[in-house]
C-alpha cells in the first residue's frame, strides 16, 4: 500500500487540512497547522510530498525518522507540524 496523493486543503482563515491516499483507495486526514503560519506548513508539507509519494504507507517509523532526521533544521513548531500532519 503506497501513498499515491496528499493534497492540501486551506480554510480561511487559519486552517490546513491534508488528505493522503494510497494505491488502494485507502484515505487518510490530518491537520498540519501551527497558528498563524499556515502557509509557511503548506510549504514544508509540499516539500515533504515530493519524498512520500511513492513510499509505503505502513512504514510510518521510517518515515518520521528520515523527514525529522534528513532536514537541516530539525524540530522546530513548522516541521514538527508538517511530518505530523
Amino acid at each position: 500500500m503506497k501513498i499515491k496523493e496528499m493534497k492540501l486543503y486551506q480554510v480561511p482563515p487559519r486552517w490546513l487540512f491534508l488528505k493522503v491516499t494510497t494505491d488502494d483507495g485507502i484515505a487518510g486526514w490530518g491537520e498540519p497547522i501551527v497558528e498563524g503560519r499556515a502557509d509557511t506548513v503548506r510549504t514544508a508539507v509540499e516539500e515533504m510530498s515530493d519524498y512520500l509519494i511513492g513510499k509505503e504507507a505502513g512504514n510510518i517509523e521510517d518515515i518520521w525518522q528520515v523527514l525529522y532526521r534528513g532536514g537541516f533544521y530539525r524540530g522546530g513548531p513548522i516541521l514538527t507540524s508538517a511530518i505530523s500532519g
